[in-house]
């Protein structure tokens, strides 16, 4: 219990501080710094109270159900490799929180960059401890809307953008692809428990479905740690502020990619197909991006090319299939993270303290900066794998594992190569330290400015250079433990055994390293004249190629869309009738049934003869006549009311209710719509289209008659309508079946759908609110009247029945209310009919005189629905019951007696919120407009007149 509690915690720490930064948004820096270093130290001391377990070889875990028809648990976890994992996100989090204190500039959102810090900081613990792969995907696809939003954050900056853009595109992409190869690992492992997972990986290889499997999962982790040749987002992500750069491309985002090939190693590894990809993949990524990075200028761009190249280091050794391979990943893993974030954060102070970051106009910066430049130097060259740093330990343990693979069948292959992405490496390592803080300086006005910062400032990057010192100086002292226990977890079997030490005596491994210093060191003696061959040559432009393929994409899925998805009502319904006929042919003709059932009909009486002949009419008369719309409304009220009528003679009172009060609030609606358009539109048909459109109309009808003659003549004792009958008053507490079904057995579905409402009344303010501005508002100006008006603007005997009625009505409401879970009405009719009463108002009485008389705002009566109907559900998981499902108890008052009391009646006041307030937001909203209307006329004819207005 107690390690679920701390793995709850862990997690929810950060989203609290995003939570609460969000909410005091207008605070100052402190706070917000503040509030995100304490979740950050708060989970780096939970997750050090599990550290002692967790690598002695206890692994806590707890697991809630959540979703578990999908298989989706609330499973966490912490092994050796998330407990590693967590504590450099937390860890290198912390200082990267007060890193940005200091480096943020005055007046900067802080508010709005800490809580996105918090809520990718939460992500990517989640995705380290998860315990089941598709909660892995959830807080996957967060971590890269998160970084979409800390990318972007300097949104006033094209670049900013445009990075972010990039980098949604590329890993969500990828992210999609993970989805699929995730949920077939699942599938075949017959699991989607983690560890479950990880101990079927013969059951997985043998599957047909491996290579899907395979190349989606990679698909996947390769795009989101930048591999060739998905590697070209990282670059474009520098747009970032610096703190971003040091936390998401040192130790969390692009490390998420190698973390899951880490974490699915004991179920992808070990196959000829996994080991070719892996590999060549990493070993490309690794020697183009150090190539690449010895060219660039901007000192940014210089870390992100040597981040790609270090995630496809790593990379490869996941893909070596070999266990000391993996050992030597883990501890690289560690190196990289401790001098790539301190090299960023020195990135930052550099463009901080003297205004630019091209390295062309910098150097002899020791001198004005001589703590900036120990500390970033002696990152460098542990970057560079110098001894005596952590750098060096773990590439040379890469080193000598690249004999061991014959890559292609060649044995030289991987040791030339990696000797090659080696030696790069080292040159813009020593590029980078020399060029910015030795030599003279090239241009005076920077280092006329450059001076150390505060102690705030280069203290987060000091400390983990001398982590990266350390690394190297006593590793078995520091990383044994951990490295060892996550190799394990990786693995899934024995540590093997190691030694990380800086001599092993001369052996290849150290003569490729020499090798690699050697060739860096001469690259930075002959530096110009390498640039100048490069610069030489013609070079691809991953950013325009990206662009142009996504326009490229943009043309033809537009016109893919209007080809398939043509704005045609007539071609739209002619395919769905298409469907229809296909549907009725295969399971009536093909299947052996037929149309008619056994179920016996019942006698038409005269009323319901003489209504259906109405009702025939009144949808002619909407046929013929529908040029001229005031007539069409009467004739479509017409058939609702038959259709009204129908639903009593079959005992189904609420949807009679349901009916009438949607007619009458349709009606009104449209004649407020209609007395702003014009009366009888032009002619849009052919006569030749007509007849077509005739000939549609009258087979879809056929049709869909046709399969309501097939349904209502048959028996119903197979459909769920027994079960509801038989349960609607032990289970849900009321003998209203229908209104028991949309509040409890149902009501899921309720809430999807008063959302959908709220969010339509929304829309329909938005749409309307511009109709009296711009364009619109001009030709509302111009409106003119076509149709004679009474001389009496308001009536008075309109008037007072309307404010005679509003209280009766408001009465009958409550009673429809209060009475829906027994008898006819509920929420939704009690809500269309007291929205009724106040539109009335609004017609007799006008906009003006109303409005001043409201007392509530419908944009906060839909949110206080939505909210109710949603608290509802979640009150009864306090309870330990299923999300919405409802109680009832009866109770006993003097004078009153015994009455029942639901808690239903709480998601029905939901829903009656969010229905009047969205019926209201839009009858109000088209009063207004037709209230402007009016006043525009008036004056209109006034100025005419020569009368004042």
């Amino acid at each position: 219990m107690v390690h679920a509690l701390t793995l709850y915690l862990l997690v929810a720490l950060p989203f609290v501080a995003a939570l609460l930064i969000a909410l005091t948004a207008g605070g100052s820096r402190a706070l917000h710094s503040g509030l995100a270093g304490a979740a950050s130290a708060g989970g780096l001391v939970l997750l050090a109270g599990l550290a002692g377990p967790v690598i002695g070889g206890d692994i806590p875990s707890t697991s809630v159900s959540w979703v578990p028809q999908l298989g989706l648990d609330l499973t966490l976890m912490v092994d050796p490799l998330g407990l590693m994992f967590a504590g450099l996100i937390l860890g290198i989090g912390l200082l990267v929180v007060i890193f940005a204190h200091f480096y943020l500039y005055k007046g900067e959102a802080t508010g709005r960059f800490f809580a996105s810090l918090m809520l990718f900081q939460g992500a990517m613990l989640g995705i380290v401890v998860a315990g089941n792969v598709l909660l892995l995907l959830v807080f996957w696809e967060l971590t890269s809307l998160s970084s979409f939003l800390l990318i972007g954050f300097w949104q006033h900056k094209a670049e900013g953008r445009q990075g972010a853009r990039m980098a949604l595109a590329v890993t969500g992409g990828g992210g999609l692809a993970l989805i699929g190869g995730m949920v077939l690992l699942g599938v075949v492992a017959g699991s989607f428990d983690l560890a479950t997972i990880l101990e079927r990986g013969a059951q997985v290889q043998a599957s047909p479905l491996y290579p899907a499997i395979l190349g989606l999962i990679l698909l996947g982790c390769f795009t989101k740690s930048a591999q060739f040749p998905f590697h070209f987002w990282l670059p474009h992500a520098m747009a970032a502020p610096t703190p971003v750069s040091a936390y998401l491309h040192s130790a969390t985002m692009v490390k998420a990619g190698v973390f899951l090939l880490a974490r699915l190693w004991p179920v992808l590894a070990g196959t000829e197909l996994y080991t070719t990809i892996v590999t060549s993949v990493g070993l490309v990524t690794m020697v183009f991006a150090a190539v690449v990075a010895l060219f660039r200028h901007d000192l940014k761009s210089i870390l992100a090319y040597s981040t790609i190249s270090q995630l496809g280091l790593l990379v490869m050794l996941l893909g070596f299939s070999l266990e000391t391979a993996v050992l030597a990943a883990v501890l690289h893993i560690l190196n990289h993270a401790a001098f790539k974030a301190a090299l960023f954060m020195a990135a930052g102070i550099v463009d901080h303290e003297t205004g630019t970051r091209d390295i062309r106009r910098l150097g002899g910066l020791a001198k004005a900066m001589p703590v900036t430049a120990a500390v970033a130097t002696l990152a460098a060259a542990s970057m560079a794998g110098l001894p005596p740093l952590g750098g060096f330990i773990s590439k040379e343990l890469m080193l000598y594992e690249t004999p061991k693979l014959a890559l292609f069948g060649l044995p030289w292959l991987l040791p030339v190569l990696a000797t090659i992405g080696a030696t790069f490496s080292v040159g813009y390592s020593l590029r980078l330290a020399w060029h910015l803080f030795f030599g003279r300086p090239r241009d005076p006005e920077p280092f006329a400015r450059a001076h150390d910062p505060a102690p705030g400032m280069w203290a987060p990057s000091a400390f983990l250079t001398a982590l990266a010192v350390l690394l190297g100086l006593v590793p078995m002292l520091l990383a044994a433990p951990l490295v060892g226990a996550a190799t394990g977890a990786v693995t899934g079997g024995a540590v093997p055994e190691f030694d990380l030490a800086l001599w092993h005596g001369v052996n290849l491994a150290l003569i490729l390293s020499m090798i690699a210093v050697a060739g860096g060191a001469l690259m930075l003696w002959r530096h110009a004249a390498l640039l100048r061959a490069w610069e030489s040559i013609a070079h691809l432009d991953a950013k325009r190629m990206f662009e142009a393929v996504l326009a490229w994409a943009d043309t033809w899925l537009r016109k893919f869309i209007v080809a398939t998805h043509t704005p045609s009502l007539q071609r739209m319904l002619l395919a769905t009738f298409g469907v229809i006929v296909a549907l009725i042919i295969d399971g009536a003709l093909v299947g052996g049934g037929t149309f008619t059932g056994a179920r016996p009909g019942i006698t038409a009486s005269a009323p319901a003869i003489m209504a259906w002949a109405l009702l025939i009419a009144a949808t002619a008369a909407v046929v013929n006549d529908a040029r001229q719309r005031f007539r069409v409304l009467i004739y479509i009220s017409v058939i609702g009311l038959v259709v009204s009528l129908a639903f009593v003679r079959f005992s189904a009172p609420d949807l009679a209710l349901t009916q009438i009060s949607v007619e009458v609030v349709t009606i009104l609606l449209l004649l407020l719509a209609l007395n702003l358009l014009p009366k009888a539109p032009p002619i849009l048909s052919s006569t030749p289209r007509k007849w077509r459109d005739g000939a549609l109309a009258v087979t879809g009808g056929a049709l869909v008659g046709a399969l309501a003659w097939a349904m209502l003549t048959r028996d119903a004792e197979s459909s769920i309508s027994a079960f509801h009958l038989a349960n609607s008053k032990p289970g849900g507490g009321g003998t209203n079946v229908v209104n028991v079904i949309l509040v409890d057995f149902r009501a899921f579905d309720t809430l999807g759908e008063i959302i959908v409402l709220g969010i339509a009344g929304l829309a329909i303010f938005a749409l309307l609110d511009t109709a009296a501005r711009g364009s619109a508002g001009a030709r509302l100006a111009k409106w003119e009247e076509d149709m004679p008006h009474s001389p009496e603007r308001h009536p008075m005997m309109f008037v007072m029945a309307s404010r005679i009625a509003l209280p009766l009505t408001l009465t009958v409401g409550i009673y429809l209310f209060l009475r829906g879970h027994n008898q006819p009405g509920g929420g939704f009719i009690a809500a269309l009919v007291i929205a009724i009463a106040f539109l009335l108002q609004y017609l007799a009485a006008g906009y003006d005189w109303t409005d001043r008389r409201r007392r509530f705002g419908e944009h906060q009566m839909i949110a206080w629905g939505v909210l109710v109907a949603m608290a509802t559900g979640l009150g009864s998981w306090l309870f330990g019951a299923p999300f919405l499902t409802s109680t009832f108890e009866y109770f006993s008052l003097p004078l009153i007696g015994k009455f029942e009391l639901a808690s239903a009646m709480l998601f029905d006041t939901g829903v009656f919120l969010t229905v009047f307030g969205a019926v209201m937001l839009a009858l109000a909203q088209l009063s207004h407009i037709a209230q402007r209307a009016a006043r525009a006329y008036a004056a209109k004819r006034a100025a005419e007149a020569g009368e004042a207005p």
